[in-house]
């Protein structure tokens, strides 16, 4: 049996960089004992304003998460260190970039969010993530000690096919650093880490924000989880601020799509687009 230790680390960031990079790297290396994996979630770096998020805007490796790949080295443990703003050519429209590093503190792999928050939730948030942020446009599997993670951020979540492709390129586990927000995550946000898992026979790894955040900031559903390949809620979190471990087999995925290979059994010749129908007189 191949067991990975994964640890992730549920925060509220807010409007003051420095703070949020002091504390989050803290609870990183609380994170760190005994673990080979820790996971941070989106935005980590800054919750609030646009204003302030584009100044918070930033090189990957830079200022922003080099304190965090200091854990990673100091440490000798793989970190997910959340997303980040990360400087793009729009000074206007950063990506929002995940950055994960290896146990020598280097970077080893990106991905900049595809899909982006542009919502209007009746008697809940209404954002435009886009007019803030500059898309990714490609998917992403990373290799942390042999074992391939699929990378993905937040509202990603809603779009099963971007999860089947890391699934079908090889991922075992699925990374989801997010900021859910507490209007849709009360309802949304456990039943779509479930379905990811059970579809594509994967570990879930969905560390959260929490919190109200920093002025201009949504109210965050926090409760991050660990959600194994047959669906199952392995470790849950609350609502503030914690630090959520479990050990994780990774042979439960082979075994999940040995009994329900659907996987194996897609059927993407069969999947044109789907024609306009009619619907008068039904």
């Amino acid at each position: 049996m191949r067991t990975m230790r994964v640890a992730l680390v549920q925060f509220e960031a807010g409007d003051d960089v420095a703070d949020n990079l002091a504390r989050a790297a803290a609870m990183a290396a609380e994170a760190a004992v005994d673990s080979d994996l820790v996971l941070l979630p989106e935005y980590v770096q800054y919750r609030g304003r646009a204003a302030g998020y584009r100044a918070s805007a930033a090189p990957i490796p830079g200022p922003t998460t080099d304190p965090l790949a200091a854990v990673a080295r100091e440490h000798g443990v793989w970190v997910l260190a959340g997303s980040h703003a990360e400087a793009s050519g729009d000074p206007d429209r950063p990506h929002n970039t995940a950055a994960l590093f290896d146990r020598s503190g280097a970077l080893a792999a990106t991905y900049r969010k595809i899909h982006l928050f542009d919502v209007a939730v009746d008697d809940g948030p209404a954002d435009r993530e886009s007019a803030r942020v500059t898309p990714g446009d490609r998917a992403v599997v990373a290799s942390v000690d042999g074992v391939a993670l699929g990378l993905s951020i937040c509202y990603d979540l809603r779009f099963p096919e971007l999860y089947r492709a890391l699934a079908a390129a090889g991922a075992v586990a699925l990374a989801v650093p997010a900021v859910f927000t507490e209007r849709t995550g009360r309802d949304h946000w456990e039943p779509l880490l479930r379905a990811r898992a059970i579809e594509n026979g994967a570990w879930v790894l969905a560390a959260a924000g929490c919190g109200h955040g920093g002025p201009g900031a949504i109210p965050a559903w926090g409760h991050s989880m660990v959600v194994d390949p047959w669906g199952r809620v392995i470790a849950a979190a609350g609502s503030g601020e914690a630090i959520l471990r479990a050990e994780i087999d990774l042979g439960l995925a082979d075994a999940a799509r040995r009994q329900i290979p659907n996987l194996a059994n897609r059927r993407p010749d069969a999947l044109p687009p789907a024609r306009a129908v009619d619907l008068a007189g039904f």
